[in-house]
């Protein structure tokens, strides 16, 4: 029992790090973000199709009243991967990935507006804890900053992210979560087609295998992976796990990249990612 258990915990850590691999990949890939996540989008949507084949998924939509919400979904899912990129290049992985992990803070403000649950004050405490880490990230706060502009973009990212999930949630026990995975790559490959006719796509083949290298093992094995988790731990011991995202992040840019975090780094991740672990701690007591 105790073997199993470590077992399906060593499979979402390693989920946990596999989708951590988007930080040095999206910082690495030289092409322009919205390029990356149409060819990310697209290529992890052929896999997906595969795999969902294999195991004989019905495709059909349960209700045409789900369209409109997987679409609005989808849109905000591209808008979140672009503009995480976008933060990934402006400043560095650190920063990226700590931007965006305030997301689960977002998720406890935004709620009681999409699933009409009670605002608990304790999340005011939460949201000054990670103001305060934003701004240690950079202390230099002016927006002609390339590091505070990687951070706006990556608080874009988060709440895109966070209303993505809020908008999601009541179809995640209705749909396989892979299938809802392919949905949502199906919608962000139609959207961001058109920017292969404006936008710079000369250095396609030289990228070609790290964009494979993301949509394979960063897009459809990490999150379909992080999916199967879920059957097994709570969504707070999931949130409280893959808080170690950016820290997987943080060391492989150090290796690949050669990104040394500075001291404002670890303190303000620090707060930002305490403000997930006590808001994931907080909700399963609930």
């Amino acid at each position: 029992m105790q073997n199993n258990y470590l077992e399906k915990l060593l499979g979402l850590i390693i989920a946990t790090f596999f989708i951590s691999t988007s930080g040095v990949l999206g910082r690495y890939i030289n092409m322009p973000s919205e390029v990356i996540i149409f060819f990310r989008a697209t290529f992890a949507m052929v896999i997906l199709f595969f795999f969902l084949k294999y195991k004989r998924v019905d495709f059909k939509l349960k209700s045409s009243k789900h369209r409109f919400p997987f679409l609005i979904g989808g849109v905000f899912m591209g808008v979140h991967w672009v503009t995480y990129f976008y933060a990934l290049k402006l400043s560095n992985v650190a920063i990226g990935m700590l931007s965006l992990y305030t997301f689960p803070v977002m998720i406890a403000f935004l709620e009681p507006v999409f699933l009409k649950v009670k605002f608990n004050p304790i999340y005011i405490v939460l949201g000054i804890l990670v103001l305060i880490g934003l701004y240690v990230l950079s202390p230099d706060f002016t927006i002609e900053s390339t590091t505070v502009q990687g951070i706006v973009f990556g608080l874009i990212s988060a709440l895109c992210y966070a209303i993505r999930i809020l908008i999601l949630k009541k179809y995640v026990h209705q749909y396989n979560g892979v299938l809802l995975m392919f949905y949502q790559t199906v919608i962000i490959s139609i959207c961001l087609m058109p920017t292969l006719f404006f936008m710079d796509i000369s250095g396609f083949q030289s990228q070609l295998p790290y964009l494979l290298l993301l949509a394979f093992l960063t897009t459809a094995i990490g999150h379909s992976l992080m999916v199967y988790s879920l059957q097994f731990f709570s969504a707070s011991t999931t949130s409280i796990i893959s808080s170690i995202q950016p820290i997987f992040g943080i060391i492989l840019a150090f290796f690949f990249l050669s990104e040394i975090p500075v001291v404002n780094t670890f303190i303000g991740g620090s707060l930002i990612l305490a403000t997930v672990v006590i808001e994931s701690i907080r909700s399963k007591k609930q």
